[in-house]
């Protein structure tokens, strides 16, 4: 970091993404600049100005983020962390990236409110291979489950899930431990981040598999009132996470 503050590269010099990226970082004290679609560019900068975060598409005109971040683990005692966006969202291309030595994975559309959080997390809390493994899986079964990904309620969601997995107590009082919690990383009320979060599960439940939501939750949703509570979709989800990974450690 430079003068105590955070230097991103965003790979994409276009109006409508890099630029439009760049000014929204800014606006969190966040030092950002854009750069050229291009991987020789790209590279260049990295190993010139040596950002902290760079963020990339996975796939560019003349090679892909994979390459980039091997040459500069090759070229760079310390590299930066590596945000890969993408435009498929499949979890075995994010795995790929992920055990590949990114920090995070962002597919399009996204929610462009929530990349200061994600650039921040990430500078504060280097990204670990269980810590990755629980964020595929988190993101794995909510997108299996049809939470679209463009939407808020998704990143509120996934963000809840995360945070109770790594803490059980905020389970105890959703309303009052766990909504503020989320709320504080993406610097908005509680109250939005309750109406966010139902507003995604009602979608995976008016729009996603049957079959697959049906295998996932059982009977454990009384089927009168149908779709279920924002407490009991994170609570079943963070559990049955919980317990994959325990069995995963044995």
């Amino acid at each position: 970091m430079k003068n105590g503050r955070i230097n991103v590269l965003i790979g994409d010099d276009s109006a409508s993404n890099g630029v439009r990226a760049a000014a929204k970082l800014s606006e969190s004290g966040i030092i950002a600049y854009t750069r050229r679609k291009n991987g020789r560019a790209i590279l260049d900068s990295i190993l010139n100005d040596k950002p902290d975060v760079v963020m990339v598409d996975l796939t560019l005109p003349d090679t892909d983020a994979l390459l980039i971040m091997r040459h500069v683990k090759e070229s760079l005692v310390t590299p930066p962390a590596f945000i890969i966006v993408s435009d498929i969202k499949n979890s075995f291309i994010e795995r790929q990236v992920m055990e590949n030595g990114a920090s995070y994975f962002l597919a399009k559309p996204y929610e462009i409110e929530s990349l200061s959080y994600i650039v921040k997390s990430i500078c504060q809390n280097p990204i670990t291979k269980n810590c990755a493994d629980t964020e595929i899986m988190v993101t794995d079964v909510i997108q299996k489950l049809g939470v679209p990904a463009h939407i808020k309620g998704y990143h509120y969601l996934r963000t809840a899930i995360l945070s109770a997995i790594e803490n059980r107590r905020l389970m105890e009082c959703i309303t009052k431990q766990l909504y503020p919690c989320v709320a504080k990383k993406y610097d908005t009320t509680s109250s939005r981040v309750e109406r966010a979060i139902r507003h995604a599960i009602e979608i995976a439940w008016d729009r996603g598999n049957a079959e697959t939501i049906n295998s996932f939750f059982g009977y454990t949703i009384d089927s009168y009132r149908g779709r279920p509570t924002n407490s009991e979709f994170i609570a079943l989800v963070t559990d049955k996470i919980r317990l994959k990974l325990k069995n995963n450690q044995q």
